[in-house]
């Protein structure tokens, strides 16, 4: 029997995040380095992964089947395919950022500890404040689930981590919130609990009426496993009557819409990157949301090929929407983290319109936007905390000037925003062009007016530097401090990686590439010839 791979990269930081919540309360240190270990290993498996997975090879690899809950036929079933293992090592390589930047944003303050910890009497139970611990463990434990997510090829064992994994980011959310707050600690925490409870609501209601879309498929299908529906409608086997199957599609689609997020159902997600620390905020939007994305790709299309066709219409008009709608709302912010989050909504859009375009360059460029988009918004993002760490304030205008006394800093904010706006040499550009290319082949009025996301991208982002990095220096960043060894550890890596995807975005493309051909095969399409006017 081979070494079970994938169910490894599940099992360590599952294992890490126990051993990890575990740690003495005053051994906050050991916690994070035990954390951090932890993550490179999965890296390293991760890597592994990638390393044993043949693009030309079988559709599922490294795959694993064992009996679970026999009554019902649910199996832990777990395999690969080109899309989730690019999006395995994008999550396996993010984590460890994730930890360093947000290395101190779990220390206890002294308002926060427990009587005990502060001076008063000593509690000799075993009970002990450890929030650090917990804030390692918790991303350890979405990590694992999240992985577990994308490895998943039973249906049924997919919904059950794609719901588990809201219980540790709602704590994360809710519990870690920002401490940069214009209103005060009283006021954050309010914020910072409406924020959790409308990701969790929000998520919730689609996951429950994914629920019933899951039950629905059994019913009509007698088995929980991908591979197997998909073989049966494959031969024929297997008939799902018209209505029947737009009914579970979209019961699967709107779980996926909500995780995404599609317009008009992202509202949670500008409260949630608001409120979270910058970590977090990355570990929601380049970790977490992916997932509504890719099972867009593996489930909607590949179960439910026809109903998928008849969507695309609607689909497209709303990812459309999202694209603008995010762009022209990050134009008009006031609050840094929030004009990323909008941002996160437009690149979204031209994901998901990338998925059903029904273009294998569409569906190319939107697993390699996935991927890129991870790697942009992670620099980003976490630039954007170091700077607002210092300052105090999420607030666009209470900055300025910030390149003449952190010019370090401020060129990492400049190449990261240069990728969200998709600036060509970096990674988001290829995958941005692709998606648009492929949608304009079979969609061209939807292609022509999504390049005004690229227009409104250019002016929020760059408008967002100008404000906050030139100008007169103000007073309160006079003393600001550059980037310090820790944190240049965190950005220098993910500078160089779209600098080296945007130049040669081949290794992932190769990977992706065959499972994209293969799903463009499940929906019946094919790529729509080039009309080319006979010369005269």
């Amino acid at each position: 029997m081979s070494f079970p791979l994938l169910t490894a990269t599940v099992v360590l930081p599952t294992v890490g995040a126990i051993a990890t919540a575990a740690v003495p309360a005053a051994q906050r240190t050991a916690a994070k380095w035990l954390a951090l270990v932890v993550s490179l290993a999965t890296f390293v498996l991760a890597a592994l992964t990638v390393v044993r997975f043949e693009p030309g090879g079988s559709r599922y690899q490294l795959t694993e089947s064992h009996a679970w809950i026999k009554d019902f036929g649910v199996r832990y079933e777990l395999g690969v395919d080109g899309i989730a293992v690019a999006l395995i090592a994008l999550t396996a390589l993010l984590i460890p950022f994730v930890i360093l930047a947000g290395w101190h944003d779990a220390d206890p303050s002294p308002s926060s500890q427990p009587r005990s910890n502060r001076g008063g009497p000593k509690e000799t139970g075993p009970y002990h404040w450890r929030p650090t611990q917990g804030f390692f463990a918790l991303i350890l434990a979405v990590e694992a689930m999240v992985i577990l997510s994308f490895e998943a090829t039973d249906v049924f064992v997919f919904y059950i981590f794609f719901e588990a994994m809201l219980i540790p980011m709602y704590f994360l959310i809710g519990g870690f919130g920002d401490r940069a707050h214009e209103h005060g600690e009283k006021v954050a925490s309010t914020q910072r609990s409406y924020a959790a409870v409308k990701f969790l609501l929000y998520n919730l209601v689609g996951g429950l009426i994914m629920l019933a879309a899951v039950i629905g498929l059994y019913v009509q299908a007698g088995t929980f496993s991908l591979p197997e529906i998909v073989q049966a409608r494959a031969n024929g086997s297997l008939h799902m009557a018209t209505s029947t199957e737009r009914w579970l599609f979209l019961g699967f689609f709107f779980a996926f819409a909500v995780k995404a997020p599609l317009w008009p159902l992202h509202t949670w997600l500008p409260n949630a990157m608001g409120e979270a620390t910058a970590p977090v905020a990355v570990l929601i939007t380049a970790v977490v949301d992916k997932v509504g994305t890719f099972a867009m790709l593996r489930f909607c299309l590949q179960l439910f090929p026809e109903a998928s066709k008849w969507a695309t219409p609607v689909i497209l008009v709303l990812a459309l929407i999202s694209i603008i709608y995010g762009a022209l709302l990050a134009v008009g912010q006031r609050d840094i983290k929030r004009l990323v989050a909008y941002a996160s909504i437009s690149h979204f859009g031209f994901i998901i319109m990338g998925i059903f375009a029904m273009t294998s360059q569409g569906q190319s460029g939107a697993t390699l936007y996935m991927v890129n988009h991870g790697i942009s918004t992670a620099a980003l993002m976490l630039v954007a905390g170091f700077l607002i760490s210092r300052r105090g304030s999420r607030l666009i205008a209470d900055y300025g000037g910030v390149q003449k006394v952190a010019p370090v800093l401020a060129g990492t904010f400049l190449i990261g925003g240069l990728a969200t706006l998709s600036l060509p040499g970096l990674a988001p550009f290829v995958s941005e062009f692709l998606v648009l290319v492929g949608t304009f082949s079979r969609h061209p009025a939807i292609g022509i007016i999504a390049t005004l996301g690229i227009v409104l991208a250019a002016l929020y982002t760059l408008v967002l530097y100008q404000r906050t990095m030139t100008g007169p220096v103000k007073p309160e960043v006079a003393e600001m401090p550059d980037l310090r060894v820790r944190e240049v550890l965190v950005v220098a890596p993910l500078i160089v990686l779209l600098i080296f995807l945007g130049v040669y975005p081949k290794p992932v493309a190769d990977i992706v590439n065959p499972a994209v051909k293969q799903t463009i095969s499940d929906v019946h399409q094919t790529d729509p010839k080039p009309e080319v006017e006979a010369a005269k």
